[in-house]
């Protein structure tokens, strides 16, 4: 069952990203818009130097993926890796289709975001990633809440990576292209919130068990974070403990190993849109 989970969560991967690479070859940009994150970054650089989207893809988002190997794991990183492979294959096989959407950039962009943000969320929901800015946010909130022993959320991180791409389409390109894009952007995020949570909020894991200490101890080594403990009776179970754990979206996967691990506990996972100090 759950090999057939891990194939599965490969597929809808592979689906997300060949998915999005059809958006943004073959809708998006030819009508004058792009995407956002480092994929955006990837194609202001193709359209000033002329070079392959995909090999520019490849060029900008090999080094997200070397660091987040480095602090996020090796499991995130293979699926991060697939999931940004068939990204290029796609955008290289797309650009060869001569394709046209006949109709007014507006309705054609809002379209192609759509698509682009289905396809992220199904490669989100199966904890993968295809764009290195989610990777770095998601690095420098593990770097500063290691460091503070907070939680952060990547909102912000977000939000001023995006800004510069943005202000950078502005004034490299133009102003068409750049209000376009962030259209694209907003219809985008709007399909990922829907579907995946608010996934660059922060998560709070709520656990039931009758063996808190290793699974603390599992939680400590794999993720570095720490639980508040309460005790807690369950009708039938009796005594057992209730864990609270807050994680990024990132980390669910490992969080969700880490408890699968462990006989007769359960878990509930929500939304936490911020957190007052």
């Amino acid at each position: 069952m759950k090999k057939t989970q891990g194939i599965l969560e490969y597929f809808f991967i592979i689906l997300g990203a060949v998915m999005a690479s059809f958006s943004v070859a073959l809708i998006l940009l030819p009508n004058d818009a792009i995407d956002y994150g480092t994929a955006g970054v990837a194609i202001i650089i193709s359209k000033l130097t002329g070079l392959s989207l995909s090999l520019c893809v490849v060029f900008v988002f090999v080094p997200f993926i070397f660091a987040g190997f480095l602090v996020l794991g090796k499991k995130f990183t293979l699926k991060a890796a697939i999931g940004s492979l068939f990204y290029t294959i796609g955008l290289d096989f797309f650009e060869k289709i001569p394709f046209e959407l006949n109709t007014e950039h507006f309705l054609a962009v809002a379209f192609g975001g759509a698509i682009l943000g289905a396809g992220l969320s199904l490669i989100l929901r199966n904890g993968g990633c295809i764009d290195g800015s989610e990777i770095l946010a998601n690095i420098i909130i593990k770097k500063l809440s290691d460091k503070t022993g907070r939680n952060y959320s990547m909102t912000p991180v977000l939000l001023l990576f995006n800004a510069m791409v943005y202000a950078t389409v502005f004034v490299v390109i133009d102003v068409t292209a750049a209000l376009l894009s962030l259209l694209v952007y907003v219809v985008a995020t709007a399909i990922i919130d829907h579907y995946t949570d608010h996934f660059e909020a922060i998560k709070q894991v709520t656990i039931i068990t009758q063996d808190p200490d290793n699974i603390i101890a599992d939680i400590k080594e794999q993720l570095n974070k720490t639980c508040t403990i309460m005790d807690s009776r369950g009708a039938i179970a009796g005594e057992n403990n209730t864990l609270i754990c807050y994680i990024s979206y990132f980390e669910l996967p490992i969080m969700k190993d880490i408890i699968s691990a462990h006989a007769g506990s359960f878990s509930t996972v929500s939304t936490i849109d911020e957190i007052l100090r």
